[in-house]
């Protein structure tokens, strides 16, 4: 590799597609400087209640312009492409996507993270104790609850209900992967010899790799009874997997590839045991580094790979706990109940009031995730009196945003490790100066956030650029002190925090059980649930 660069040095490429948007950004690896990017918002379509599903042939395309468009920019601002020296990928997890390897055309949509359809098989194994051996067995082997929230039981799905799907698979034709899988086969050749692989991180989401050997494992695929021939290969975190041969960055080399969470903590440079951060984004998720031990937790969080940065480095483990309505719950004022026309109008709205007026929010739109794994559980809105108006419900969504990451917190302390005495934060949320005080208060610890917000992205360039044969990213030597952050400090006092989080933990109680399993429907006598039919 050619070591002549512009002024700006080597520089290294991120392509983050997300849940709510796809965007291309592009940083100084000498001092991880954000020099520009271009972002766009993508949709998510609810053909039924529960169902989340998108366009993977949008995800697709965003992705490609905004790589062109973002180079676009360098242009103008007197940047040198030439420099762009690799690029890492960072994808929103376990979202599925089927596809026919000889067509490239997807076989259905991309079924989303967020998705609950198959929450009556989920009921059906949480409601029959001689089950509970085998979801054990299954959580011991992956780190994972049996949950609609992983892929596994998102890709039985589409095997057993789309004919294309079924077809394909018959034909030898169907091949299976999270976003990074599908965005890594297109941008390598697709039809014409594209990679079909995934990393560690995302692998470790899916319910279907064993969390010691990180390798597709049989007891659970056989289990799922999901063919081990349509998955991707698995690979680490930071190596040069192929090359770009769409786009105006044509032949530059994709090295890094992290799932959005673990990239986040990479970017937030979480590499000793014990460091925690929190990314606000759609949803809200908090991983604690557990270093290279595998931590079964005991308390609703989740075992995960946190990344493997290199074919010969060790792998490294995390606790997370996974809140399913974070942003979207903001994004849901805006769009679903027309409270205001902008995140700005909802800012202003919240900031007339100095509290939430005794109203509290539990967004519990696909169940709850940690630490309850409450499939059950449902939305619902508390304390409403006709003192209540607008402002004063989304002040109730901002703190239960807060409030959620206060169960996870609690889950973590209560695993045996030290209480973490502060919390980093990232993620779009986390610009919210009112969120990030509300946080502070609520958690009662100190609330930092650093001046770049982007960590996520940074992530995967730090993955990407420390790659072996890129070797443009000293990313272990990176001096953290350096980093300058904003840090909001608790001024509410201890009692009015025990109280607010009481009657928070009272407004998840009234949630949960409001979603009926089929037997209980029965009992009720509401009659036979309706079976899905086939597309």
């Amino acid at each position: 590799m050619s070591s002549i660069h512009g002024k700006h040095g080597p520089l290294i490429g991120a392509l983050d597609q997300g849940t709510s948007s796809s965007r291309f950004l592009v940083f100084a690896a000498t001092n991880g400087e954000l020099l520009t990017y271009h972002q766009i918002e993508v949709p998510r379509q609810c053909p039924k209640e529960g169902w989340v599903e998108q366009d993977p042939l949008l995800l697709l395309n965003s992705t490609l312009t905004c790589v062109d468009k973002t180079v676009e920019n360098m242009k103008k601002l007197g940047f040198t492409p030439s420099d762009i020296k690799a690029i890492g990928i960072t994808n929103q997890r376990e979202t599925i996507i089927a596809w026919d390897k000889y067509s490239g055309q997807p076989l259905y949509n991309a079924i989303v993270w967020l998705d609950t359809r198959t929450a009556k098989e989920v009921d059906d194994i949480s409601s029959k104790s001689n089950l509970k051996v085998i979801a054990d067995r299954v959580r011991y082997l992956c780190g994972l609850p049996i949950s609609t929230y992983f892929s596994a039981l998102k890709i039985k799905w589409l095997l057993n209900n789309v004919p294309a799907v079924k077809t394909a698979v018959e034909e030898d034709r169907c091949l299976v992967g999270t976003v990074d899988s599908w965005l890594i086969w297109n941008l390598t050749g697709g039809k014409s010899g594209g990679l079909h692989m995934t990393d560690v991180t995302n692998a470790s989401r899916m319910m279907l790799m064993n969390i010691d050997t990180l390798k597709w494992d049989p007891y659970l695929c056989n289990y799922f009874k999901i063919p081990m021939n349509l998955l991707p290969e698995i690979r680490s975190s930071s190596e040069i997997y192929g090359y770009l041969t769409r786009t105006v960055l044509q032949g530059v080399a994709i090295s890094g590839c992290l799932g959005d969470q673990q990239a986040a903590l990479v970017g937030q440079m979480c590499f000793r045991p014990g460091q925690a951060k929190c990314t606000y984004g759609t949803g809200c998720f908090l991983l604690f580094n557990t270093g290279q031990q595998i931590v079964h937790s005991q308390h609703g969080l989740l075992t995960t790979v946190a990344y493997k940065l290199g074919p010969k480095r060790p792998v490294v483990y995390a606790l997370e706990g996974s809140v399913g309505v974070a942003g979207s719950a903001i994004r849901w004022l805006r769009d679903n109940l027309g409270i205001a026309s902008s995140y700005e109008e909802l800012d202003q709205l919240s900031s007339k009031v100095t509290d939430s007026g005794g109203v509290y929010f539990v967004p519990a739109f696909s169940g709850l995730f940690a630490p309850y794994w409450r499939p059950d559980a449902r939305g619902i809105l508390c304390g409403l009196t006709e003192y209540s108006h607008r402002g004063h419900i989304v002040r109730a969504s901002y703190e239960a945003v807060s409030f959620q990451v206060k169960d996870v917190l609690e889950a973590m302390n209560q695993e045996g490790g030290f209480p973490l005495s502060s919390l980093q934060v990232d993620g779009g949320m986390t610009n919210n100066d009112a969120l990030m005080q509300i946080q502070a208060d609520i958690l009662g610890i100190k609330t930092i956030r650093p001046s770049m917000s982007e960590t996520t992205a940074l992530g995967a360039a730090m993955a990407a650029g420390c790659a072996e044969g890129i070797d443009v990213w000293d990313i272990f030597s990176e001096d953290s002190a350096t980093i300058t952050n904003d840090v909001f400090t608790p001024k509410i006092s201890q009692n009015e925090r025990d109280e607010r989080y009481w009657r928070w933990k009272e407004a998840v109680k009234r949630s949960c059980g409001w979603e009926l399993h089929p037997e209980q429907k029965k009992i009720a006598g509401i009659g036979e649930v309706e079976e899905i039919s086939e597309i």
